[in-house]
């Protein structure tokens, strides 16, 4: 499709353009940015609203192979364009694991029957993820894998993880691990402290976290391999990511909307909806994070879309599942930040774009509008109202604290290599056809 976008606000943190005019798109890719472009078979009128990057998120899971009842590469993918998501990064705690090159390419095949939006794998770095072995990270990488995880579970061992590290920085990669000491998380459900006393739950201290974190960043110090810590909460962490940068060690770092918008509290208001790992944290954490991102010491925002079934979140609230279906409300809870002048836009969307494709290498295939790239881009109205209804989700996850939120900012179209893969019911006032 040749679509020309008009009289929008592009923002590109890669190219420092942040100015209202016209973008071109040829054979689905970025022809010219400016104005006073011949017109194209498909205008999209888009004044007042922003274009951008096509976001990237770099941790969610799809669940495909093993958990199709929960989301499958199909359904996943439906809800990324719906959020504005143009590339996604799919963890390996599927069934079977992501752990030999033949589930890599199983990923590849059904990705290109079924998915609207790019998908790279992340492969295991342990077999089976149980963190005796590691896989074989160089043919993993050869069959398409972008990053090395055994999310869900940390890499524990220290020794295995040294190897790891000295095994991606001959490879280029990054070990993106999920930072929490088993022994000092061990069966807790949300954040310790005051409020998991009253209600009579076992907590996740910070400490758990952050033990971890010293840990990676001593081993990435020592190796030079690229450690990527996922789903940053506490001020401890970021505290210790910061130093890190500070003294060059290869180390980056990504938050997700849920930890950058909602405390702990949100558990006592939405029970099971709002329990993640790691947990919703304190105020001061938030604040903490907040800043970090603002700041760069935390690179990127991913969204760690996890969805479940109703069953996995109904019950008990210490045998419930982890995880928020995030992909569809990720810009309207994210731009709360920008309306109440905590960050600024252009930040906000280098955080979503620039920050992954740099972490992960990806500036040759996404990440920004300069000319040649993929014409990767999402349209939003910063200022569009909208209530959240689980029920209207593309994913099959409806597990979401902001069932009812009435949010500001929302995705009107999202274009991949070209083709627009989703438009809001809206959208048919801003096109010149049908499509």
């Amino acid at each position: 499709m040749n679509l020309l976008i008009r009289n929008g606000r592009i923002i590109d943190p890669l190219k420092g353009i942040d100015q209202v005019g016209d973008l071109l798109v040829i054979g689905g890719k970025i022809a010219e940015v400016g104005a006073g472009f011949k017109p194209a078979p498909t205008i999209v009128d888009a004044t007042g609203l922003i274009v951008s990057p096509g976001f990237i998120d770099l941790h969610c899971h799809l669940r495909q192979p093993g958990f199709e009842e929960k989301e499958t590469i199909a359904s996943g993918t439906g809800a990324a364009a719906r959020g504005g998501f143009t590339t996604v990064c799919c963890m390996p705690n599927t069934n079977p694991p992501i752990d030999k090159p033949e589930v890599v390419g199983q990923i590849r095949e059904t990705t290109i029957k079924a998915a609207v939006v790019r998908v790279l794998p992340i492969g295991c770095v342990t077999v089976g993820r149980s963190g005796v072995k590691l896989t074989r990270m160089s043919q993993m990488k050869a069959a398409g894998v972008i990053a090395f995880s055994d999310d869900g579970s940390p890499v524990a061992d220290s020794d295995i993880m040294r190897q790891a590290l000295e095994t991606v920085k001959t490879l280029g990669v990054p070990i993106i691990d999920h930072c929490e000491d088993p022994t000092l998380a061990k069966d807790g459900v949300m954040n310790e402290g005051a409020l998991s006393v009253r209600l009579g739950y076992r907590g996740i201290p910070a400490a758990a976290e952050e033990r971890m974190v010293a840990r990676d960043i001593q081993l990435a110090r020592e190796t030079g391999g690229h450690v990527h810590i996922a789903h940053v909460s506490t001020k401890g962490s970021v505290d210790l990511i910061r130093r890190a940068k500070k003294e060059g060690i290869p180390v980056t770092a990504e938050v997700t909307p849920h930890h950058l918008t909602l405390t702990e509290e949100a558990v006592l208001a939405h029970g099971a909806q709002a329990k993640v790992n790691p947990p919703l944290r304190a105020q001061s954490d938030v604040d903490a994070l907040i800043l970090g991102l603002g700041e760069g010491i935390i690179d990127a925002i991913a969204t760690d879309h996890a969805p479940h079934t109703i069953e996995d979140k109904t019950g008990n609230f210490a045998r419930c599942a982890f995880g928020i279906s995030g992909f569809e409300t990720a810009l309207g809870g994210l731009m709360t930040l920008v309306h109440s002048g905590k960050m600024d836009l252009t930040t906000l969307i280098s955080r979503l774009t620039l920050g992954p494709a740099r972490i992960l290498n990806l500036l040759n295939l996404s990440g920004s509008l300069q000319v040649g790239a993929a014409a990767d881009i999402t349209i939003f109205d910063p200022n569009a109202e909208w209530t959240v209804d689980p029920e209207k989700f593309a994913s099959k996850g409806k597990n979401t604290p902001l069932a009812g939120a009435k949010l500001k900012g929302k995705v009107l179209l999202t274009v991949f290599e070209g083709r627009i893969v989703y438009r809001d019911e809206s959208c048919h006032l801003l096109l010149n056809q049908a499509i």
